[in-house]
């Protein structure tokens, strides 16, 4: 089984072109369900087992009070493995085929106001310095792009071009967009260049946002980056780089954006995924329903 894994491994990585960091989570996966089957006394190989002994590694999840939603996640590694078996006919069957999600609570993300991004962009002092200049680019290229963490640590030098004033990313499965960029953005993005280029050592030269040593940016740091920024400007519970996008999303379609070009700037593939973030919009149109509609004034 252990070539069955590896097989499964070189399949997410070369034909569905899945980033290191999720085979990593789809393979610890699969190698934590084999570790719980270890611990029966009825362990059986992974070939061979029957949808009960899945199920008594789900109730197993939840009582150790993983969340449902982790569960699932957990859970969905394990079927993608079992029809890459039945796909490479190893099985004859998918014990997960009939295999329902437990229910989760949809949390609705809250995004930041108007008011709270221009606080942060126009109040909060930035340095005029490499650090300065590369965190107020970072809270910039967030908002005015809503790309998403890993795309921003892995952002090419080559990939900025700024007389057409785009922006190229390399997001999911390797798929690739160009983003248009606002002229305060490429200003800044010019500015923190020049400063860039004053580092004494540059360890990654190829990529366009580095740390002042001239390193990769962890995601830890952007994180804390973000949440720092924010902090002062806001009392939201969450401020992470993720509600920056969902705020870019909303933002643009509160303002008349269709959801087709909402898509495509975010990098999604189907509209199911864009669609998510129409709720805050929703509640500005009816705003505007209940303002113009003759019958709304009885």
């Amino acid at each position: 089984m252990a070539d069955s894994k590896q097989a499964f491994a070189d399949y997410l990585l070369k034909e569905k072109n899945y980033s290191l960091l999720t085979l990593r989570a789809y393979t610890d996966d699969v190698a934590a369900f084999e570790s719980f089957l270890t611990q029966d006394d009825e362990a059986a190989a992974l070939e061979e087992v029957n949808y009960s002994q899945i199920r008594s590694w789900i109730v197993h999840l939840v009582e150790s009070g993983i969340s449902n939603t982790s569960v699932n996640r957990k859970v969905a590694s394990l079927k993608a493995f079992y029809k890459f078996l039945l796909r490479s006919r190893q099985i004859e069957a998918n014990p997960l085929q009939k295999h329902k999600s437990l229910k989760t609570e949809k949390k609705v993300q809250v995004p930041f106001s108007e008011k709270e991004l221009n606080d942060v962009v126009e109040k909060i002092d930035y340095p005029d310095d490499f650090e300065g200049l590369r965190n107020r680019l970072v809270v910039e290229l967030f908002y005015t792009t809503g790309i998403r963490r890993a795309e921003l640590i892995n952002l090419k030098l080559t990939g900025f071009d700024a007389a057409a004033k785009t922006l190229k990313v390399l997001g999911k499965r390797n798929k690739e967009r160009v983003l248009p960029l606002l002229g305060c953005t490429v200003d800044i993005i010019n500015q923190y260049l020049t400063k860039r280029k004053e580092l004494s050592v540059i360890a990654n030269p190829e990529l366009l946002i580095l740390n002042n040593r001239g390193n990769k940016l962890t995601e830890s740091f952007v994180y804390r980056l973000i949440n720092c920024y924010f902090s002062v400007v806001s009392g939201k519970v969450k401020k992470s780089p993720h509600v920056l996008r969902h705020t870019f999303a909303t933002h643009l379609l509160n303002n008349g954006a269709d959801l087709n070009s909402v898509k495509e700037l975010l990098g999604h593939s189907s509209l199911a995924s864009t669609q998510v973030y129409t709720h805050s919009s929703l509640s500005e149109l009816k705003k505007v329903y209940g303002a113009a509609h003759p019958r709304s004034r009885e």
